[in-house]
């Protein structure tokens, strides 16, 4: 018995369904589908923005390089952010020439607070929160220190499609939010993203930035009457970073079976809580923060042997992941390396475990089996 890390699930026949449709109406890149899918994650979310993109990863920069130019940011002024999280998280910053500095994690591995305060200058202009694994941490309070300081929110919500805080869909009081629908995510497309601005004016720059600063898509010329549909003004270097309609119609479909989903996998963890608890001196377990409902879309544990372990999982044919290694460990952001021990810690520990809808019981219980029986004190 073979247990992958993530095994996507698809509604096929709805996919294709949706898909059809935009074959027969020979329309496949930018409009029909993601306007109607923007739409729905708005309905969805709550939020009042939302633009559908080719990628989180675009989104992230995109958050960073409107905020740093509709607030006269410099490329020396820094931004917080975590060290355990995928790469384009900080790549983000870094891509716009603005200095990512490190703050620790806490026992929910997001942000710590008390960290983020100590790191902040006089350079300081955001906080790059990332809710990983789903999990909200300690999100309001980092809410408050941006008020307090005056500095922009940015929420890196790959993880967190379908995540609520006191019941909520987090992200209204975030200056942006950025979700990823890429092919292993909780609501997966092939690859995607939305990113949900607070401020309109932000949202219409997006729109001209991610089609190379032309300031009318082509689906809004095509609903244009009359010769000069096809004058347009170009207003900035902007990049192809847009979504297509082809992506959008399998997002629609995957959104109708979000909560759903996540329900199962809240299941999913609970049964390897049920398992664990009763080791907890041998296997801990990172478990949501109060008030939180995760969208798991990680199970992570903390072990004394996480390699050792890694390598006895394979020969069992279990194969599980880890997120994040220390970012401070790679060479470009070596310079953060020592300032955040509680980080660097659990990344040599920590051990996310195989979570996706075609899992069952027996398939929990075989992997804690084998987790129990290889971890050593």
């Amino acid at each position: 018995m073979s247990v992958q890390l993530f095994v996507p699930t698809f509604r096929i026949d709805e996919c294709l369904e949706e898909i059809r449709e935009c074959l027969e109406k020979g329309w496949t890149g930018l409009g029909f589908k993601t306007i109607q899918f923007e739409d729905e994650w708005k309905k969805y979310t709550g939020l009042e923005n939302a633009h559908f993109l080719n990628s989180a990863t675009v989104g992230l920069n995109l958050a960073v390089k409107i905020l740093k130019m509709e607030n006269d940011w410099n490329e020396e002024d820094e931004i917080i952010s975590t060290p355990l999280t995928f790469i384009s998280s900080n790549h983000a910053i870094a891509y716009e020439g603005m200095k990512v500095v490190f703050a620790d994690v806490d026992q929910h591995l997001c942000l710590d607070p008390a960290d983020v305060e100590r790191k902040i200058t006089d350079k300081t202009k955001a906080v790059l929160f990332v809710g990983i694994g789903g999990n909200t941490g300690q999100y309001l309070k980092i809410v408050e220190l941006c008020k307090k300081y005056n500095l922009k929110l940015i929420l890196d919500a790959a993880h967190m499609a379908g995540t609520r805080l006191n019941g909520q869909i987090p992200g209204k009081e975030a200056d942006v939010v950025v979700y990823s629908f890429q092919a292993v995510k909780n609501l997966p497309t092939a690859d995607s993203g939305m990113i949900c601005f607070k401020e309109k004016q932000y949202d219409e720059l997006c729109r001209k930035l991610t089609w190379l600063g032309i300031n009318k898509d082509t689906y809004a010329r095509s609903t244009d009457k009359g010769a000069y549909k096809w004058k347009y003004d170009v207003e900035y270097v902007g990049y192809k970073y847009h979504g297509n309609s082809i992506m959008a119609a399998i997002g629609l479909v995957q959104l109708r079976y979000l909560d759903q989903d996540n329900a199962y996998r809240r299941q999913l963890a609970k049964w390897y809580d049920d398992r664990f608890k009763q080791h907890s001196n041998l296997i801990g377990t990172i478990k949501p923060a109060e008030d939180c409902e995760s969208s798991r879309h990680l199970y992570i544990i903390e072990v004394n042997n996480r390699d050792e372990l890694l390598l006895a999982l394979n020969e069992c044919e279990i194969y599980p992941g880890v997120h994040y290694r220390d970012n401070t460990e790679y060479r470009m952001y070596a310079y953060g390396k020592g300032t955040c021990p509680n980080s660097h810690r659990l990344s040599e520990r920590i051990m996310s475990l195989p979570m996706h809808l075609k899992m069952n019981k027996q398939d929990v219980d075989y992997i804690c089996d084998k987790v129990i029986e290889y971890s050593s004190f």
